[in-house]
């Protein structure tokens, strides 16, 4: 989301290079450099103003170290900032007392019954007990679509055909969850084109009835400073809890998460950024403003390899990586764990330096398809020995995964290679073998 944002930024900070001392002018440089870059992302041309400002002061209130350049000094300013900016510490939600009540407001398109199914697929994963409730009486398929995400989360879902009273059904469902034991309740209110004195209305019976825990606004990020303005709108008669970021993965230029905490002084608890169910993420100010100034997430990167980490098969690795007998069957079930932890390019991002590379790059999922493919039509026997790959071979592999020859060869030299690396890996490790690198078939 950040892309030409972080491009700006750098362009800014290279006012700086090769100067040996902050100066009034040099900053006054960068500093315009900045605000110019903030405007273009959509902030509101006051925060971009205040922000600059104390960008300004401080610079201008420090001497450069000798093994620090000014550039790097001013990177850092900006980075505190830009963690100020986005609300400073990261706050997740609350979720004490059984059941805890969540209520999710919003415009209509904004994402709201797909955050729903999120939010209760990520508390699941949290061990806890959550219910859906279908609040929304007015949208056709608003009940519909949330049955469809509680069946693909395994979370159950909360309906009352013919009722169209939501706080009915909210007070209702709650009583449910007492008796099924669901300790978190998740209730999916109805949204509208724009804000009206009937929705917000709505919204506040629902909030007096059941005395939620959590309000949590969900805004469509692609809006821009609109997403900003209808959550001051909310915020002012509902007094939420949080905002939620949705369509993060978009062509948005970033405005609404940079100047939505200083509006409403409300966390961002929450951010989604695709389609799939486990795409949700906590909110992190300090890591997103270190991938805005490109400096990478590998915190977050860490993160989304542990859950998806099996400890017994990476034992079974490490014994076959002792004994040099890594195979493709191994080679597939790393590109599983690695397809698992979400979106390649995103991922990519995650890594220091390399979100700048690979911006205008076409990476995608897709990129594994053709390399499972001809995984998947090689034989068991050639799987678990690749050394049996001959010409004929590799023909009816090629044929079978729709694949050409060129292809085939090329992914077994890139195995090979990998084997070699990993075998001269073990060697230096003395023998004591290690897990595989996560390295992708390059096209």
């Amino acid at each position: 989301m950040f892309e030409n944002l972080s491009g700006k930024l750098e362009r800014a900070f290279k006012t700086l290079k090769g100067e040996g001392k902050i100066s009034e002018i040099n900053v006054a440089e960068t500093v315009k450099e900045i605000r110019r870059a903030l405007i273009d992302a959509d902030v509101s041309y006051s925060i971009a103003k205040d922000f600059t400002n104390r960008v300004k002061e401080k610079a201008l209130g420090q001497n450069v170290l000798t093994s620090v350049s000014p550039a790097q000094l001013m990177v850092k300013i900006v980075n505190d900032e830009l963690r100020d900016l986005l609300g400073g510490d990261t706050e997740d939600i609350n979720t004490s007392g059984s059941p805890a009540v969540i209520l999710i407001a919003g415009l209509q398109g904004s994402g709201k019954t797909t955050f729903s199914g999120k939010l209760a697929n990520y508390l699941k994963s949290k061990g806890r007990n959550p219910l859906l409730v279908a609040g929304d009486v007015y949208r056709p398929a608003a009940i519909d679509q949330l049955k469809v995400l509680g069946e693909q989360v395994n979370v159950p879902v909360f309906t009352e055909e013919g009722n169209k009273n939501p706080v009915d059904i909210a007070k209702n469902a709650i009583k449910h969850a007492k008796a099924n034991q669901n300790n978190i309740v998740i209730v999916d209110t109805a949204g509208r084109l724009s804000v009206d004195e009937e929705m917000m209305q709505e919204i506040a019976d629902i909030k007096k009835a059941v005395s939620p825990n959590e309000i949590l606004f969900v805004v469509d990020s692609m809006t821009g400073q609109d997403a900003v303005n209808t959550a001051k709108a909310f915020n002012e008669r509902l007094d939420f809890s949080g905002v939620v970021l949705t369509k993060l993965d978009g062509d948005t230029r970033g405005g609404a998460a940079l100047s939505i905490k200083t509006v409403v002084h409300k966390p961002i608890k929450f951010v989604s950024n695709g389609e799939k169910m486990d795409a949700l993420s906590v909110f992190h100010p300090d890591r997103m403003a270190n991938r805005i100034l490109g400096m990478g997430d590998i915190v977050s990167l860490v993160e989304k390899a542990q859950t998806t980490f099996d400890e017994v098969e990476a034992e079974k690795l490490r014994r076959k990586l002792s004994k040099n007998q890594f195979d493709f069957d191994d080679f597939y079930k790393q590109l599983q764990q690695i397809k698992k932890m979400g979106n390649l390019k995103d991922l990519m991002g995650m890594i220091p330096g390399v979100g700048k590379a690979v911006k205008d790059m076409d990476i995608s999922d897709e990129s594994f398809k053709s390399v499972e493919a001809v995984i998947q039509s090689m034989t068991p026997q050639e799987r678990a020995n690749p050394e049996l790959m001959n010409g004929s071979r590799r023909r009816r592999i090629a044929e079978g995964s729709g694949t050409s020859i060129a292809e085939v060869n090329k992914l077994m030299k890139q195995f090979d290679e990998m084997r070699k690396m990993m075998r001269s890996f073990n060697k230096a490790k003395g023998g004591r073998g290690a897990r595989m690198p996560n390295m992708p078939f390059r096209r």
